[in-house]
């Protein structure tokens, strides 16, 4: 590793417990219990000695200012997202290139000007309040909105009058991860929403308050505390649910899941013959291992977006009013190499017979192809496609909520960020609605999608970036260079092409990004996520390893040049990666990561995740985790890599004690003299940042990977 070269020569306060438990029959031990606790004195004075070991090195780290300087300018593009309309009124959120965090707007009519409706940094000068998520009437004349502070993820739910901005509702707590489908206005009667809010905690045990999920109804201006528990009793207390309503006020559909298993359960009611307060709900699919969307479009029929028997997706109808499985017609069927992802409905009056848009994406590549509505056959010919500009994301098909002839989506590519583009279904035309505000000079870099094989033979997807003055004339590279490996590989999760100012900045220095599509992902389908998850789990590490060994057998790197990065599940893989194979790697940049998986469900929100990796509570399953659980996998007197855990204090979904107990592992127990580190950081959380903190974030592990790799920044 470059300068600096090593771990400070003081020794960090970190005693070792003599703390072995019996599980299942398995002696396991756990040194650095102690760790868990953040307010125990002993972890207190540990993280301030690794707080002024990190300052120390990031200080020394070549490159580091310039990294971020060109990191900062790769993101000042800013943002625009794709248009809501609600009537007259269009609503957009839009981040401008020297702002920390992007701001929604409203324009009253099409072409009038537009006007701020939520800065998070108006509201919070720090920059660490979020706008988690908002959502318009159905009349456009109101707004809910949901903001956390400090990274938390806590999101409070207000509602503010469009026309004026006066807060006219809220703040209703406990609306983390809470969707919102409003109920359409109606004389005489209080505007209302279905949302999601947690019990109130002086109803639960400690340990259950981030849980027991409830759908409620909500009167607007009225007490949180008086609103109507429409669902959830009784069920499991780990649920999440969905709602959604017609534009109408007529169909309410709820769905379940359990954690984030990948399977859920669908229910609608018929609100014109029941009372929004106590909706009769009948079951569209319940008890089936399938995912399923379901809503109802302006033609009365009942869409499901299921892989019920498709784990590459499909797209069926029915009957509203008669909506089980037995009753579902297929109208757009699985395809053979794609995945069906999205789908659109455009049937203004201006069109001959109505369409349907369907977003699919190939090795994690978007395509969008247009059908006829009423069969699901694809148009002939080129009306069958829309050609996007380049390979890359498509995400997000937003129409006009009332109907109409255009289709709005995002686009991104590896040297493009978002832009907005407009389909016109009466030409097929395709335009761009709206750029990111700021231009930027974006390096020369060529991207490949390359195919590997992991060690039990499966085909595994590689993404690589070079600067492109660095490949021959068959886009191979000509010598080998300091790389940058990331994955994820869970809870069927695509790492799909877009716009990176880190892989770009790595890249223009004269470094090789790559980006793995593990198995446990879902570039391929379910049945390539149910690869990778549960006791099948050691196949996405392998599938790491193996493209470790292919980018070094290739040319595009050696091992003493190469890193890798992952966070959170990706913590997960890169913890399990230079645990299992530590001389792969030089280096290991370990964010927010599970590293006990033994205790992973008592912290956090890891309650939530047993159906991807199991639990330790059964004792079958307890075995695949100790297996494979980093923390439990260091042993003394092995040269590690150098690693970098990064950490955020608030974090509530992945604790930060995981980086804590295995970081005093690793320095214990490493034989070399490259660094084990931890770089903490407050006020912040697992999701969303402002722009400097994201830069600081990003100048400080691309600073460390390039120290460890021998790149040189400068």
């Amino acid at each position: 590793m470059s300068t600096p070269a090593s771990t400070p020569a003081s020794t960090p306060p970190a005693p070792r417990l003599d703390l072995v438990e019996e599980l299942h029959g398995v002696a396991v031990a756990d040194p650095y219990r102690w760790l868990e606790d953040a307010d125990d004195p002993r972890t207190r004075q540990w993280s301030a000695w690794q707080d002024a070991a990190w300052e120390g090195f990031a200080a020394a780290l070549p490159g580091r200012e310039r990294l971020e300087r060109r990191v900062r300018e790769l993101m000042s593009t800013g943002a625009v997202g794709a248009p809501v309309h609600r009537g007259e009124r269009v609503f957009r959120s839009r981040r401008d290139p020297a702002a920390e965090h992007a701001v929604l707007r409203v324009r009253d009519t099409p072409d009038g000007p537009e006007r701020v409706l939520v800065d998070p940094v108006a509201l919070d000068p720090s920059g660490t309040t979020t706008l988690d998520s908002w959502r318009p009437s159905v009349e456009g004349d109101l707004l809910a909105y949901q903001l956390s502070e400090g990274g938390s993820e806590e999101s409070v739910l207000r509602v503010l009058d469009v026309a004026t901005g006066e807060v006219v509702d809220g703040p209703v707590d406990r609306a983390r991860y809470s969707p919102v489908a409003w109920l359409p206005a109606r004389e005489g009667e209080p505007r209302a929403f279905y949302y999601v809010r947690r019990l109130p905690p002086e109803q639960l045990l400690e340990a259950e308050r981030q849980y027991h999920r409830r759908v409620y109804l909500h009167r607007v201006g009225t007490d949180p505390a008086t609103d109507v528990e429409v669902f959830g009793a009784g069920r499991s207390m780990t649920n999440y649910y969905g709602v959604w309503t017609s534009r109408d006020g007529r169909w309410l559909v709820v769905s379940a899941s359990d954690g984030t298993a990948p399977r859920n359960d669908v229910w609608i009611a018929d609100l014109a013959s029941s009372s929004p307060r106590e909706p009769v709900l009948r079951e569209v699919v319940t008890g089936l291992d399938a995912q399923t969307s379901a809503w109802v479009g302006r033609d009365g029929r009942l869409y499901l977006l299921t892989d019920l028997d498709a784990p590459r997706g499909r797209l069926a109808v029915a009957d509203p009013a008669d909506p089980g499985v037995a009753n579902w017609r297929e109208l757009v069927p699985q395809a053979d190499d794609a995945l069906l992802e999205d789908v659109a409905v455009l049937d203004g009056p201006e069109l001959a017979d109505p369409l349907l848009v369907v977003g699919w994406t190939r090795h994690a590549v978007s395509s969008l192809s247009v059908h006829e509505l009423a069969t699901g056959r694809r148009r002939p010919g080129a009306a069958g496609t829309i050609e996007l500009p380049g390979t890359g994301s498509a995400g997000g098909l937003l129409t006009r909520p009332e109907g109409g002839h255009e289709l709005w989506f995002a686009f991104t590519t590896t040297t493009s960020p978002a832009h907005v583009h407009r389909f016109d279904a009466r030409d097929g035309s395709l335009v761009v609605d709206a750029a990111p505000p700021g231009v930027v000079d974006v390096p020369p870099v060529t991207s490949r999608l390359l195919e590997y094989r992991s060690d039990d033979g499966t085909v595994v997807r590689l993404q690589v970036t070079a600067r492109t003055d660095a490949l021959d004339e068959h886009g191979r590279p000509r010598t080998p260079a300091p790389a940058l490996l990331y994955g994820y590989g869970g809870f069927g999760i695509s790492l799909s092409p877009h716009y990176a100012p880190d892989a770009l900045a790595w890249v223009e220095a004269g470094g090789v990004h790559a980006v793995a599509n593990l198995r446990g992902g879902g570039e391929e389908g379910e049945d390539w996520h149910r690869a990778g998850m549960r006791e099948h789990k050691q196949n996405v590490f392998d599938d790491f390893h193996a493209a470790a060994r292919f980018l070094v057998a290739e040319g595009w790197t050696t091992h003493e040049q190469l890193c890798v990065h992952g966070g959170s599940n990706g913590g997960l893989l890169v913890g399990a990666a230079l645990t299992q194979q530590p001389q792969l790697f030089a280096g290991v940049v370990c964010s927010a990561p599970l590293l006990d998986m033994v205790r992973y469900e008592q912290h956090g929100l890891g309650a939530t995740w047993s159906d991807e990796y199991g639990s330790a509570a059964v004792a079958e399953e307890f075995g695949w985790l100790l297996s494979y659980s980093p923390y439990h996998r260091v042993v003394e007197g092995t040269a590690y890599p150098a690693v970098l855990f990064t950490v955020f204090d608030g974090d509530s979904r992945v604790d930060p004690l995981h980086a804590r107990k295995l970081c005093a592992a690793l320095q214990h127990a490493t034989s070399s003299d490259r660094p084990v580190l931890l770089r903490r950081e407050g006020d912040v959380g697992h999701g969303a940042r402002s722009v400097s903190r994201t830069a600081g974030l990003v100048r400080d592990t691309l600073a460390f990977a390039a120290a460890a790799t021998g790149l040189d920044p400068s």
